[in-house]
């Protein structure tokens, strides 16, 4: 069908007419010579870039000892997939759209110009565009355009004073203006002004340099700061501040010696001030701005050699002081800001060797607690945090054996929180659930106690916790199907009843008036069938139980005229499958049971384009009740149900729509049926439910992680459900309602699960407004406030160290579960603007935007129809049965109505809606006014819902 774009068109009609080299290993070992004249015990680094061959074969061997790991615990690294080329010393920076970008470094044949992408969503590496300078000791910034800023760093030979810019969009770099001063192991921070200070480093001739230059976007040029800094350093660090400015710490003299002075940047003034010492001079230590806007300076080497002793800057009084120590010495490590306010420091060199310890500074109590260890010795390495909260370790040296490849994530899963939120107004078992534009949420239909269908439909509201009465079904039902359309009105199809059968009947629910209007009718009745929204705007039914027969014929319903026609046929019958929407429109049905009530492991392909099925790749395991879940990366993962055996099953499969083939990943632990499986904002799935049968309502709850392939355990006994619904809401909660409870029965009990990254209220983004109406093809906006965090999210030392506080959004489709980061153009603290959205399904979607891991209330978004360039509306014309006719010409995936007033400027609220549009031919449209007749004049409008 021929739509329309969000606009409205309207006509008037008289009624009569109508990685290192030599160069760079010699600097290195030179500078541990002399740490070890100063009695740091670095004898054991000085092979730490040797060894290549010895490294690579332990590193094989120990890729396959911890790739045996398949369930996660708190506080646990886990292995991903590995970098293209092992490295050490380069950068890695968290882009816009949630991939992380890494760049140059040493890898063992020497500095290298190559970078790679990373995915949290696939958890694959792939190669990208290489720099077209090899460097390492660079910086890299994320820019509020959006691209990455690759400035100086030391190349085969010697430093250089380049700069480039890799554009996320087209996978490109292209030079800008070059420093006055070429440099290495500088730092570069990013100033509210959109500027980047970029201070100190070592240039060619391993001098210290105390000059600081600014590098303009806009112009893409660099200026010197005219004063110079208070010391020449290298190997600082350099922290924004809450008012803006710059922070400098400590750092490495001319002498080579650490030092410890600091001193503050002010932008304003473009001046240098000399703030408090630090207890200890240091370098190749952490800063790490935390929530409360004091600095945190950790480890590092000093003139006794490696430190784990700690200290606070506090900006207001302008003073060090010492705040607990590290359970190991260390230095090379890194330091990230956790969504909680903590501090997580990872691995180093304990001037022994590298480390596998990891630890926790608590900013409340200031104290330090061990954490769980790396899965390989590391150091010289980055550490990303992630929107979904994850730490990514990636690279670094391997102790004295050679340059590492192997990346490990950090999670810290929470046990999942409950809080009751009172109860619905019906228990209810087998019902839909559907949360809406205005963020409540629909409950629909159900069996109650005695088998007695629910008749009447409740509203819960997050805000008050309550559910409230709306309107009652036409015909009470369950085990039926309800789908959110464009237009924002509830459609429920088919269902059953325990007196009167099964349905073919549907209905919709319109928020507005509370009330539920028969639609067309379906060709056959079904009951544990199928829905699907359809990229078109039309739903998609297949399947389910009648009684008689097990349907192979598939109907579509078109939601502008109310209408059901029939689409291909499947090639199985199958009945309690599962059906999901891919990213490429097409619709993936699996398993269920056929007509003898045995499963099947089939499945198959619905095609909207053309209107046909075909089959792919069969299941290994043949299911029927499991669940179908769309994965960040595009695949789907199939948990749970009874298998052939009729017994439930612990297998796990992913379907890849690439190859049409399924894979079987880490088993769940507890069996799973008539459960619920749930896509979370972070890129987790939480499966939860059992049928209480056989082996009894087992009380658990599941987290898996596609990324690594892992499963967390939740105990909790409200899980002990079946025959439940599970609601993402706005606020990243999760709203359980009803079902069957263990031996309570039938329950109305709702609750709310926390299953968050237990963050702080007051680092929390706030979104105050978002894009109404979002066309593909449009650039999608949010205003608010901290769209800038007030600390920085990933950390590292000397170059290494790339912020991440700055605003990551994600669209989740609430239809199919499909998720996308948006890429920005430009952002502030208050304001952000993606690019041009595309390849995203119509419907409604929840926007959550992610600062240092940190998630925001979601904002709930219509997503439209691309726009067309051109619209030809043609002048309508009056048919022989007396239908109104019109053509127009636009691009398919909108919804549109027709609506019929006698008075032009009324509100459109008080125009009639024409329900009866058919399409007769490709772009040509009719809909009959039966009130045409009974006005002298009428006027009539083509609009998007």
């Amino acid at each position: 069908m021929k739509t329309l774009q969000l606009q409205t068109l309207c006509f008037f009609i008289p009624c009569s007419s109508f990685c290192l080299s030599a160069h760079a290993q010699d600097t290195a070992l030179n500078y541990r010579s002399h740490l070890s004249n100063h009695g740091a015990p670095a004898a054991s680094s000085f092979m730490k870039f040797k060894n290549y061959k010895f490294a690579s074969v332990i590193l094989i061997i120990l890729s396959a000892l911890v790739g045996v790991v398949s369930r996660a615990q708190a506080g646990f690294f886990t292995m991903t997939s590995p970098l293209n080329s092992p490295r050490n010393t380069h950068t890695a920076t968290l882009l816009s759209n949630g991939k992380v970008l890494v760049a140059g470094g040493y890898l063992n044949t020497g500095v290298t110009n190559s970078a790679e992408i990373y995915d949290p969503g696939t958890g694959i590496w792939a190669p990208t565009t290489p720099m077209h300078t090899a460097r390492a000791g660079h910086t890299a910034t994320l820019l509020l355009n959006g691209k990455v800023l690759i400035a100086g760093g030391t190349g085969a030979n010697s430093p250089t004073n380049t700069a480039e810019l890799y554009d996320p969009i087209s996978g490109t770099w292209t030079l800008t203006g070059s420093m006055s001063t070429a440099r290495y192991v500088h730092t570069a921070t990013l100033l509210p002004s959109g500027k980047v200070l970029v201070t100190g480093g070592d240039d060619q001739n391993r001098n210290r340099q105390d000059s600081a230059e600014l590098y303009d976007p806009v112009a893409g040029t660099w200026t010197l700061v005219a004063a110079a800094m208070k010391s020449a350093r290298s190997w600082h660090t350099a922290t924004l501040l809450a008012s803006g400015k710059v922070l400098l710490a400590a750092g490495e003299d001319n002498s080579g010696d650490p030092i410890p002075s600091a001193e503050v940047y002010d932008p304003n003034l473009a001046s240098w001030t000399l703030t408090g010492t630090m207890k200890y001079g240091r370098t190749y230590h952490t800063a790490t701005l935390l929530p409360n806007g004091k600095v945190l300076v950790a480890g590092g080497i000093g003139m006794s050699g490696t430190t784990n002793g700690a200290e606070l800057y506090d900006p207001t009084a302008g003073t060090w002081n010492s705040t607990g120590l590290m359970s190991n010495s260390r230095y090379a490590h890194t330091a990230t800001l956790l969504p909680n306010g903590n501090v997580l420091v990872i691995g180093g060199d304990s001037g022994g060797g590298a480390l596998y310890g990891t630890e926790t500074y608590n900013q409340t109590t200031g104290t330090w607690t061990t954490n769980g260890s790396l899965g390989v010795l590391r150091e010289f390495h980055t550490a990303t945090l992630m929107p979904n909260g994850k730490v990514l370790v990636a690279g670094g040296t391997f102790g004295s054996s050679g340059t590492l490849s192997i990346v490990e994530q950090y999670d810290d899963p929470l046990a999942a929180t409950w809080t009751s939120t009172g109860s619905l107004k019906n228990v209810r078992a087998y019902h839909t659930a559907n949360l809406l534009p205005n963020g409540q949420v629909l409950l629909t239909g159900g069996v109650s106690t005695n088998g007695v269908e629910v008749s009447p439909s409740e509203l819960y509201d997050p805000a008050t916790g309550t559910a409230t009465v709306t309107g009652s079904l036409n015909t009470p039902r369950w085990y039926h199907t309800s789908t959110l359309l464009p237009n924002g009105k509830v459609l429920v199809v088919g269902g059953k009843s325990a007196n009167n059968g099964e349905f073919e009947t549907a209905e919709l629910f319109d928020l507005t008036t509370g009330t539920w209007t028969n639609t067309g009718s379906m060709a056959f009745q079904r009951y544990n069938h199928t829905a699907t929204l359809l990229n078109n705007g039309k739903v998609l039914v297949t399947g389910g139980y009648n009684g008689n027969q097990i349907p192979t014929i598939t109907e579509l319903y078109d939601p502008p005229s109310g209408t059901w026609s029939n689409t291909g046929s499947m090639s199985a019958r199958r009945s309690g499958h599962t059906a999901t929407l891919l990213l490429n429109g097409k619709v993936l049905v699996a398993g269920g049971y056929d007509f003898f009530l045995y499963p099947t492991n089939g499945a198959e392909l619905y095609d909207p384009a053309t209107g046909t099925w075909a089959n792919t790749g069969k299941m290994n395991t043949a299911r029927y009740m499991h669940t179908a879940t769309l994965l960040p990366n595009g695949k789907v993962l199939v948990v749970g149900g009874e298998d052939k055996t009729f017994t439930d099953t612990l297998v796990v499969e992913l379907y890849d729509p690439a190859s049409g083939t399924w894979s079987t990943k880490s088993p769940v632990s507890a069996y799973h049926e008539q459960h619920t499986a749930t896509l979370l904002p972070n890129g987790k799935v939480l499966v939860a439910g059992d049928f209480f049968g056989q082996f009894g309502a087992t009380g658990v709850a599941e987290l898996y992680d596609p990324a690594s392939d892992t499963w967390t355990t939740l105990n909790n006994t409200n899980w002990t459900r079946y025959g439940h619904t599970m609601t993402l809401l706005p606020n990243g909660k999760l709203l359980m309602s009803g079902g069957y409870s263990g031996l309570v029965g039938i329950t109305n009990l709702e609750n709310l699960t926390d299953v968050g990254l237990g963050f702080s209220a007051a680092s929390q983004p706030l979104i105050a407004t978002a894009s109404s109406a979002l066309n593909l093809g449009s650039s999608f906006t949010l205003t608010g406030s901290r769209f800038r965090g007030i600390a920085e999210g990933s950390g590292g030392n000397g170059s290494s160290d790339s912020p991440g506080d700055y605003p990551v959004v994600q669209l989740l489709g609430i239809g199919n579960q499909q998720t996308l980061f948006l890429s920005s153009t430009n952002w502030q603290t208050n304001s952000y603007a993606s690019l041009p959205v595309t390849n995203f399904p119509p419907g409604y979607a929840l926007a959550t935007m992610f600062v240092n891991g940190t998630p925001s209330t979601s904002s709930i978004v219509r997503i439209g129809p691309t726009p067309a360039t051109s619209i030809t509306l043609s002048r309508p014309t009056i048919a022989a049965s007396g239908a109104l006719q019109f053509t127009f010409t636009n691009v398919t995936g909108g919804v549109f109505h027709a609506l019929a007033s006698t008075n032009i400027v009324t509100a459109l609220s008080n125009w009639t809606v024409l329900n009866s549009i058919t399409e007769t031919s490709d772009g040509h449209f009719q809909v009959t006014d039966v009130q045409r007749t009974n006005f002298t004049r009428r006027f009539y409008r083509v609009v998007s819902p």
